[in-house]
């Protein structure tokens, strides 16, 4: 067993510019990774897709998830599940805020 701390992860991820949101590689498997965003006010991931099913669950503080059906601000313990190719993207509010994603593919 591997037992993860999210919340740690996220306080010590690193961004490679001062203006995008730190991420850490938490777990990094053939079928499944795991991936903390620090995403701080005024920054954003901005909209994407992906072939992989994408579930962003929300750790702490409170933001903007977007997909491609629209926006809807989310908090602590919020899950948003996001089909292959779906559009999807989040950023900060007034706050910083916090989100784990697992992104599962078909190996």
């Amino acid at each position: 067993m591997k037992l993860l701390d999210a919340h740690a992860a996220a306080r010590v991820a690193v961004a490679a510019n001062p203006s995008r949101p730190a991420t850490a590689t938490m777990h990094d498997a053939p079928g499944v990774r795991l991936v903390v965003f620090r995403i701080e006010p005024g920054q954003q991931v901005a909209p994407h897709v992906s072939d992989a099913t994408v579930l962003l669950t929300v750790l702490s503080g409170t933001g903007v998830i977007s997909g491609g059906d629209g926006e809807a601000i989310a908090g602590p313990g919020a899950v948003a599940a996001f089909t292959p190719g779906e559009l999807h993207g989040m950023r900060a509010g007034d706050e910083r805020f916090c989100l784990l994603a697992t992104i599962v593919r078909k190996h």
